[in-house]
């Protein structure tokens, strides 16, 4: 007997609000911490948000060598896509280019706000 696949399995998109960010981007405050870190040292600030986001840990050092934050605003597009935010790549180029230590902070505090719990399956042993 063979089986046949009739769906393909889809990528998972959490949405909460109506697609909004759950703070600003200049709402560094609700945050004092986090932002007194990104102030400091925002290549360590960002690289650590970028693990946390479960991607790769140098990925915010491409940032470094240019004046156009590429790495900030692909992050950023990521975060909204997961989140079902709206908004577009012109904005998140402009809000990468001209505030990045702001886009991170916004982007730790919108992961931070929207951590989902964790579920553990049943585990079943044979």
């Amino acid at each position: 007997m063979s089986w046949t696949v009739s769906t393909q399995p889809q990528a998972a998109l959490v949405s909460y609000d109506d697609g909004e960010w759950m703070s600003g981007i200049y709402d560094c405050c609700q945050d004092k911490r986090q932002c007194c870190f990104a102030c400091c040292c925002c290549p360590c600030f960002a690289c650590r948000t970028t693990k946390v986001f479960g991607e790769c840990l140098c990925l915010p050092l491409l940032d470094i060598c240019s004046c156009f934050h590429p790495a900030t605003m692909s992050v950023r597009l990521s975060v909204r896509r997961r989140y079902g935010i709206r908004g577009s790549l012109c904005r998140d180029c402009v809000s990468s280019t001209c505030c990045a230590s702001c886009v991170w902070c916004q982007i730790a505090r919108e992961m931070k706000m929207r951590e989902l719990p964790t579920v553990l399956g049943d585990i079943i042993s044979r």
